[in-house]
């Protein structure tokens, strides 16, 4: 299973693993209060397109369509997520965007699936 959750929200423990998804690390958040087990930053939107995006729910179908584009070049970092939710059986994608349905979580999970 794939789930994802905000880096801001405390863990638990059906979290199962936990990535870190993002580029650049949760403000105001210490490496104790996220508790990733990875950080997978290449997997993360390239800055000029997280730039273009800023969290526009409006360009969001845009967004999605361009970082899946870029995703078709990162098969081994979407295979270690793979392989790690076979290993554990759950595997939690976190970010750190503040609205939860317009964001590259969403986006990854859902090409994950």
């Amino acid at each position: 299973m794939i789930k994802i959750k905000r880096a801001y929200a405390q863990k638990s423990k059906d979290d199962g693993v936990r990535i870190l998804i993002d580029g650049l690390w949760p403000r105001g958040v210490s490496k104790e209060e996220l508790a990733a087990d990875v950080w997978l930053r290449q997997i993360a939107p390239t800055p000029g397109l997280r730039k273009w995006f800023h969290h526009d729910p409006k360009k969001f179908p845009e967004f999605a369509k361009r970082y899946k584009q870029e995703l078709e070049d990162k098969e081994a970092f979407l295979k270690r997520i793979k392989d790690m939710e076979k290993e554990h059986g759950t595997v939690t994608l976190l970010f750190g965007a503040r609205d939860v349905h317009h964001n590259n979580a969403v986006v990854l999970q859902d090409l994950l699936k």
